[in-house]
This record gives structure tokens, C-alpha cells and sequence, in this order.
């Protein structure tokens, strides 16, 4: 239960900064309105609240996190963006995800 919990907790967190990324892009790149920059700010905001909520040391979040976070931006990529991922894409997703695996539920000394 621990490791579904980590990682819905890790694909929020991933979506929310994404999220709060994605939204300036839209306003910078896309011409769309600058209040876009408002729900940014708040979705950033949250991302970062929610890395809080693991239980174990911040650099460990972070490294683990980053692999979630592949694997989250090319779900994006064929989602929001409208490309289908390569098979590469979608094998390093996996590795990551392993890597993020690794990380977060590998044995440690008491």
C-alpha cells in the first residue's frame, strides 16, 4: 500500500508541476492571457506542498521524483501535445520509473 501511495502522491505532484509550467509557456509562447500566470503560480505552489508530504529525506524525494516526472511529461507529450511518444520515449519512461523504484523501495539499514 506504502508504494501505490508514494506513487499517486508522486504523479499528482508531477502533474501539478507540469501544470505550472505549461501555463506560462501557453501565455509566452501562444499568446494566451497572462492571467494564466495566476492558476500557474498556485499549481506550483501546490507541487511544491505536496513533495512535503513524503516521508523520508528530501534528496531521496527529489531523485526518486525526477524518474515519476518522465514518465509523467511523455504521458503529457501524447496527451496535451498531441505527439505520440517513441518507443525510446516510452522505454526511457520505464527506466526511469524503475530508477524511481530503486530509489524509494530499496532495502535500507535499520
Amino acid at each position: 500500500m506504502f508504494e501505490l501511495r508514494t506513487l499517486a502522491l508522486f504523479l499528482v505532484t508531477a502533474i501539478a508541476e507540469i501544470v505550472g509550467c505549461y501555463l506560462p509557456y501557453l501565455w509566452l509562447k501562444q499568446g494566451k492571457s497572462a492571467w494564466l500566470l495566476l492558476p500557474a503560480g498556485l499549481s506550483l505552489a501546490l507541487f511544491a506542498w505536496l513533495l512535503t508530504l513524503h516521508p523520508t529525506a528530501s534528496g531521496r524525494i527529489y531523485a526518486a521524483y525526477g524518474g515519476v516526472y518522465i514518465f509523467t511529461a511523455i504521458f503529457w507529450l501524447w496527451l496535451v501535445d498531441g505527439i505520440r511518444p517513441t518507443s525510446w520515449d516510452i522505454v526511457g519512461a520505464f527506466v526511469a520509473l524503475g530508477g524511481m523504484a530503486i530509489i524509494m523501495f530499496g532495502p535500507r539499514a535499520a
